[in-house]
């Protein structure tokens, strides 16, 4: 076989592959810059997140021309696979793995994951030589759309819908279905249940939690609201990526000098969030006009 015969044979298998290479994430250009960004302030909860989210960081400085840092980010994803180990949940990574070498001309290497990903597949069955149809990979993909802006979320929700059909109580699957149903639901209250369903099946997850109470606070359940945000903020001393939303729920609440304090938490250890920034200029705005009511009586 000639050289390039088998780099196009190499191709053709890549194509195969479920990873970020190719659920076709929608990405905008403009955007780029910011996602690397909020991945790599992101305080990553549990291995199994933090593998997803090192695998979108190296596809995201795949995007930008950045391969030795790409590299470096699978570098991280692998460890943590094999000080986890996993199986189903190390496809997207090998897959990465593979794309990214091929990309960098080592197609031997290429060549090595996608053996590793062949070797998965004949152990649960597939009848693709290197495609496994599961609920893990559904929920591998659904994170990454997640991740990947708004345009993305429909798919996503599609994602996790397959993922619960499999496993309708999976903590999990509940959590990815609940957040993508929040953050599609602006008015109407179709994100309820599934934040419920999620919070009960994940109680521990103080987001879940502070994302229902903000669905609530839409509906006007104040009481309701009040429980879960008092809860949620119990636990959450470590998570400054929540820290953002609690100061949502307080400012739409009133109580701006409480949002704002939040805020500060959350800059600490996210100095650079375009969200973050957003909701402090939204806390000003807010101060603004309470103090010109104030001004007027």
């Amino acid at each position: 076989m000639s050289e390039e015969s088998h780099k196009s044979h190499i191709h053709d298998s890549l194509d195969e592959l479920r990873c970020h290479f190719t659920w076709e994430l929608d990405i905008k250009d403009k955007h780029i810059h910011d996602l690397e960004i909020k991945i790599s302030e992101t305080e990553f909860r549990d291995p199994i997140y933090s593998i997803g989210m090192h695998n979108l960081l190296a596809y995201v400085r795949h995007l930008k021309g950045q391969q030795d840092e790409a590299l470096q980010s699978l570098k991280e994803a692998e460890a943590l696979i094999q000080s986890e180990q996993l199986s189903k949940r190390s496809l997207a990574t090998w897959g990465n793995c593979a794309w990214l070498h091929y990309h960098r001309g080592s197609l031997a290497e290429a060549q090595v994951y996608l053996d590793k990903v062949e070797k998965v597949c004949k152990e649960f069955s597939s009848p693709f030589r290197y495609r496994l149809e599961c609920a893990e990979m559904d929920c591998e993909e659904g994170w990454a759309l997640r991740k990947c802006g708004s345009q993305n979320y429909t798919r996503a929700m599609a994602c996790f819908e397959r993922a619960l059909k499999v496993e309708p109580e999976n903590p999990e699957y509940n959590a990815g279905y609940a957040d993508v149903a929040y953050h599609l639901d602006y008015y109407d209250g179709n994100s309820l249940q599934p934040l419920k369903k999620a919070v009960s099946v994940k109680p521990e997850d103080p987001y879940l939690k502070v994302l229902l109470a903000l669905k609530l606070q839409d509906l006007r359940k104040t009481d309701e609201a009040e429980k879960h945000i008092k809860e949620a903020t119990l636990t959450i001393s470590s998570q400054n990526n929540i820290f953002g939303y609690v100061a949502k729920f307080y400012r739409r609440k009133g109580c701006v000098e409480e949002a704002l304090g939040f805020l500060k938490k959350a800059l600490e250890t996210k100095p650079s969030s375009p969200y973050l920034h957003f909701q402090i200029g939204l806390c000003h705005k807010t101060q603004f006009f309470q103090m010109k009511k104030a001004t007027s009586r």
